[in-house]
Order: C-alpha cells, then sequence, then structure tokens
C-alpha cells in the first residue's frame, strides 16, 4: 500500500514544519509542505475543483494546518475556502476551517466560551466608538484596568491597557472593532498564565508563563517552566478545545485574585517550540499521530466496493 500523502499547510518551512515532517516520515507518511497562499479553486475544468501544488494527481489523504498566513481579507477567506473545499472532498483536515475561524475571532471564541459556561474574563466586542467609550467609563478606572486586543491577533501584539476612554484608540487603529476584556489580576505577586496543550481531547503538556510585563506570551520575553498536564488547568483546557470544535490547540489560561482559573484564548494554529523546550515532550509526534489515526478511521469506515454480479 501507497504511503499516505499528508499536505503541511505553512508558509515556509521552518522548525516547526521540519519537526513535522519528520514526525510523519517516522509514521510512513508522505508529507509535503506548501503554504496556502499557492492553493485555490479550479472550478468547471474537470479534475476536482482544487489548485494544490505538489498534489495535482489528487487531494491528499488529510491536510495540517500549521499557519493559514497574513493576507488581505479576501485572500484569507479564500484560504479558508480551500481547507473548507477539503472538508468537503472528505479529506481530513487538521484543524478545519470552522474551528480556525471560531479561534481566529477572538469575539467567537469569547461567545462559545460563555454559552457552555466556561469560566472566562469579562468581555465586550462593538464596532461602535461611542459604545466601546461607554463600555471603559462604565467598567474600568484607575487600578482596574480593561485589556484592549486585536480581534485577529497573536503571541501578544497590538494589546494595550485601558482605564480610561481617553485611552481608546481611533476606530481606524482597531481595524474597526473594540474588543474589550477585564484584565485579570492574579493570586501572587508578577505575571503568569498557563499555556496548556491539547491534542484529541487531551492534555498533553503545558507550562507556566512567568512573564517580564503584564503580557505573558513567550515571544514577549516571558520565562517558561514545564508543568504536569493535569488537574484543573487541563479539564479547563480540553472542555475550551471542545466547545470551538479543535482537533487540537493551544489554551491560555489565567488565575484570578480568588484562585479561579478562566480561560483567556484558544490557540488554533499554536506554535509549540517554547512549550517543548520547557517539557521536552516531542509534540509534533503527538499531531503527526492524531492525523494518521483520523487517516485509519477514513479507511475503516470507507464503504466495500460493491461486488460484480457473475449472471449474465
Amino acid at each position: 500500500m501507497a504511503a499516505p500523502r499528508v499536505a503541511i499547510f505553512a508558509e515556509r518551512a521552518d522548525w516547526h514544519g521540519r519537526r513535522l515532517n519528520d514526525a510523519f516520515t517516522r509514521l510512513g507518511a508522505d508529507a509535503r509542505c506548501l503554504p496556502l497562499a499557492t492553493c485555490g479553486i479550479r472550478a468547471g475544468t474537470g479534475g476536482n475543483g482544487l489548485h494544490l501544488p505538489k498534489f495535482d494527481d489528487g487531494p491528499p489523504a488529510a491536510a495540517f494546518v500549521k499557519t493559514v498566513g497574513t493576507g488581505s481579507f479576501e485572500q484569507v477567506t479564500m484560504r479558508l475556502g480551500v481547507l473548507h473545499a477539503l472538508r468537503e472532498m472528505g479529506v481530513a483536515v487538521v484543524n478545519d476551517a470552522r474551528a480556525i475561524e471560531r479561534c481566529v475571532d477572538k469575539s467567537m471564541t469569547s461567545f462559545l466560551l460563555h454559552r457552555l459556561d466556561i469560566p472566562t474574563p469579562e468581555t465586550w466586542a462593538v464596532e461602535s466608538a461611542e459604545e466601546a467609550r461607554k463600555i471603559v467609563r462604565a467598567e474600568a478606572g484607575p487600578g482596574r484596568p480593561l485589556v484592549l486586543k486585536p480581534l485577529f491577533g497573536s503571541q501578544g501584539r497590538g494589546l494595550k491597557l485601558v482605564q480610561s476612554a481617553r485611552a481608546l484608540p481611533a476606530a481606524a487603529e482597531t481595524q474597526g472593532v473594540f474588543y474589550l476584556q477585564r484584565y485579570v489580576a492574579g493570586p501572587t505577586a508578577g505575571w503568569r498564565d498557563w499555556r496548556v496543550f491539547v491534542i484529541g481531547g487531551r492534555a498533553i503538556a503545558a507550562m507556566i508563563r512567568h512573564g517580564v510585563q503584564w503580557r505573558t506570551n513567550a515571544a514577549q520575553g516571558a520565562q517558561c517552566q514545564g508543568v504536569p498536564a493535569t488537574g484543573e488547568i487541563a479539564d479547563l483546557a480540553v472542555a475550551a478545545v471542545r466547545a470551538v470544535g479543535a482537533d487540537y490547540s493551544g489554551v491560555d489560561i489565567i488565575q484570578d485574585r480568588r484562585g479561579r482559573y478562566l480561560v483567556l484564548e484558544v490557540n488554533s494554529m499554536p506554535a509549540w517550540r517554547a512549550l517543548q523546550t520547557a517539557t521536552g515532550i516531542e509534540i509534533a509526534d503527538a499531531l503527526a499521530a492524531l492525523v494518521m489515526s483520523k487517516i485509519e478511521g477514513a479507511r475503516g469506515r470507507r464503504p466495500a466496493a460493491p461486488k460484480r454480479s457473475l449472471a449474465h
């Protein structure tokens, strides 16, 4: 039997891409890395309706999405359309476009967490600058700020503490959306939160990030310490990933002054180099195993070929 082919959607063959490629190779798969930006729709000319470089002779058995890539609204929409199309064709996509859309849009993540009573900070998302000012005037003040976040963003970029309506930027600087979240102060001095990596419904790795500032992302200089992926933080992370319908995610969790754990974000295309360094766990192996299990599951569900009749 030929090796199952897997598309790794990534903008470049970086550290993560190489780890994934090696992990799939060890499991007997033929992994091929390509950017989603090079893919597209090819309808009305025969074929399967998709243009996938490196897969001209047919779609892959599965696809792993490491990055969608930056671009205009139209470009990102088309790339997600390619992922939707693969799913319609029966290709296992990890994570699929629906989960990515729910996580990339922080307001939808907040809604889904709230809907299932998963603890998360109070959150407001509005387009009106005047409405945003009203929220800040009612909810913020000296010593109790709100966090203004880009609706689409990662690695702590673009976050701002807001204590007064005057501190709100113009709508043009927020792409026309004000996403505001209650700032959570922890039970101890300093800044810290947890990153929990969930794969296939199980928390497999976790770390505490000790921030040098209130933004605790590793990309912002936080010191990372591996911790067991067990107990309340693991259960909360698994519930959060289930809420957004993802196959794998990096979940950010914080503890408030009362000791209660809250989900800050669910990342559908997380980096894991800092987590792997802190824990020694080879994340790519677990991700590749999940994708291969989906390929095997699809083979098991495939209907048998119809038997030919011997009658003439």
